[in-house]
């Protein structure tokens, strides 16, 4: 796939008055000093194509057209499309941004499949764009017992390090691809909203990092035209758009994809928001999420996701549930990051799994220290090695009703801190004992500042068996300290292997865990 070139970038309308995402590119937009460009001609699908959510017999495949149009879908087994069976989407239009996406039903399973989009001008019938194509991986059934691989990251675009052609944009996304993955799980901060990016930065070593910067990405994002210019900014990146047409995505939030630790009913005090309502602001951006991301609209945002019998990936949503920041060291279990429903949906679904593994994607990490301010903790750790409190209530019952069930092979994702770590939880370490040893594995960011390496909280047992962190905070993506890990199970044994990974693929640390007996 090629890179987007400038006279690109201008057709989709980028980089003129007509923005990244508003209503401009349908000739609905607000006036500004560059004149709106006026789609003429066949239409154009600007922001390449993704699958997402995919499983044994069904996926999400995903497009953006830059006038409405119907979208058109052609899937086929053979990678020259011929025979290939073609399905009507639904009608892109300005409602969702000119986005849509198929849902993709009775598909053979554990085999890759390869499908081409297009669009069909609604003003000129049988007038359509020129077409892309892309693949997916359909998971194993539930009896096949083949080898899985996958890719999980977080933390895209953040600290003001956006897109840099000097430093091959996105590099850590190629590396990503030539794993050859099933699947990428994006661990949160999908986009930084509240991350305006400025054309230039000095290096330490004096070098110029230059962003390609948009008009949404001058500012924190508040309307809904700008929060939806924060997903759309991601994929001018060519290494995304390749990876994201040829491996399906599973996607969280985290908090950036609104504003940095926010939660529910939130009132911000930062001069830079004219709107302070957090929940609002909230509001907007799942819009966004949910037209730029090739994620299920309806129903909540945890789901779980079946990949054979080796595997089951738990997909929570720590964000929209969330209590404040301040005072977290409550005894209630009525509040928390999960809340009551998902909790109890956690542990139903653990207890009735059969896969060999149970992967836990978090995207807050178990047993690091986040703070917000003097007090305050952003995440699920207390900063103390006591008794769980708070937030660790929750997991303490997740966990432990777990381990009184016999469910064994849990092991948690997670990104959210900018550096990668391996983590073993071990209840002879542990303040809260009710619970099967287990590993949390952190990796990122893809693309953003470095940082930590963060304080291990003692109430679950943590152990850190490998940490590779930046010197400094904040360091650049162009000194390294990127990060993605790897999992592949062995179809065979069933056992795991962990790969923890930096921006050009190399291996900086290994484990493989055996497969549990039960």
């Amino acid at each position: 796939m090629t890179s987007l070139d400038r006279r690109t970038v201008l057709r989709a309308g980028l980089l003129t008055g007509a923005g990244l995402a508003g209503g401009g590119l349908f000739g609905a937009g607000p006036a500004t000093a560059a004149p709106a460009w006026q789609p003429s001609g066949r239409p154009v699908l600007t922001h390449g194509v993704q699958s997402g959510d995919v499983t044994a017999d069904s996926a999400l495949v995903w497009t953006r057209a830059d006038r409405p149009g119907r979208m058109l879908v052609e899937l086929s087994r053979r990678p020259d499309l011929r025979g290939a069976r073609l399905l009507r989407g639904p009608l892109l239009d300005p409602s969702t941004d000119g986005t849509g996406r198929v849902r993709l039903r009775g598909l053979p399973s554990g085999e890759r499949l390869y499908y081409r989009v297009s669009v069909e001008s609604l003003d000129r019938p049988g007038l359509s764009s020129e077409p892309l194509t892309g693949s997916f991986a359909t998971a194993p059934g539930p009896q096949d017992r083949r080898d899985v691989r996958f890719v999980w990251t977080g933390d895209i675009a953040g600290q003001g390090w956006g897109i840099s052609p000097d430093f091959d944009g996105m590099a850590i996304f190629r590396s990503m691809r030539a794993v050859r993955p099933d699947f990428f799980l994006c661990s949160g901060d999908t986009v930084y909203a509240d991350g305006p990016l400025t054309e230039s930065v000095t290096l330490p070593d004096g070098r110029i990092w230059r962003n390609l910067v948009t008009p949404e990405k001058s500012k924190v994002a508040e309307t809904l035209a700008e929060y939806r210019g924060q997903f759309a900014y991601n994929l001018l990146d060519e290494h995304l758009r390749a990876l994201a047409a040829e491996v399906p995505q599973i996607n969280q939030w985290d908090d950036h994809e609104v504003r940095n630790n926010w939660y529910p009913g939130q009132i911000l005090a930062d001069d830079r928001y004219t709107e302070k309502r957090v929940d609002v602001l909230a509001a907007r951006a799942r819009q966004a999420f949910h037209e730029w991301v090739p994620a299920p609209v309806n129903g909540p945002l945890y789901r779980k996701l079946p990949y054979g019998p080796l595997l089951d990936v738990f997909v929570l949503d720590m964000r929209t549930y969330k209590d404040p920041n301040d005072g977290n060291t409550y005894a209630d279990p009525d509040r928390g990051l999960l809340g009551r429903e998902q909790r109890e949906w956690l542990i139903r679904e653990l207890t009735r799994s059969r896969a060999t593994w149970k992967v836990i994607a978090n995207d807050l990490p178990l047993g690091l220290v986040v703070p917000d301010g003097p007090g305050a903790q952003e995440g699920v750790a207390q900063g103390d090695p006591g008794a769980p409190a708070g937030r660790e209530l929750e997991f303490a019952e997740v966990l432990g009703a777990a381990h009184r069930a016999g469910v064994t092979g849990i092991v948690f994702l997670t990104a959210d801190v900018h550096y990668t770590a391996a983590h073993h939880y071990d209840p002879t370490r542990a303040a809260f004992r009710d619970f099967t040893p287990f590993w949390e594995f952190v990796s990122g960011p893809a693309h953003a500042g470095a940082f930590g390496p963060n304080a291990l909280d003692g109430t679950f047992g943590p152990q850190a068996a490998f940490v590779h962190a930046p010197p400094r905070a904040n360091t650049s993506p162009a000194e390294g300290f990127q990060h993605f890990g790897e999992v592949s199970i062995d179809g065979e044994s069933g056992d795991l292997t962990v790969h923890l990974r930096d921006r050009a693929g190399v291996s900086l640390w290994t484990t493989t865990l055996p497969a549990p007996t039960r």
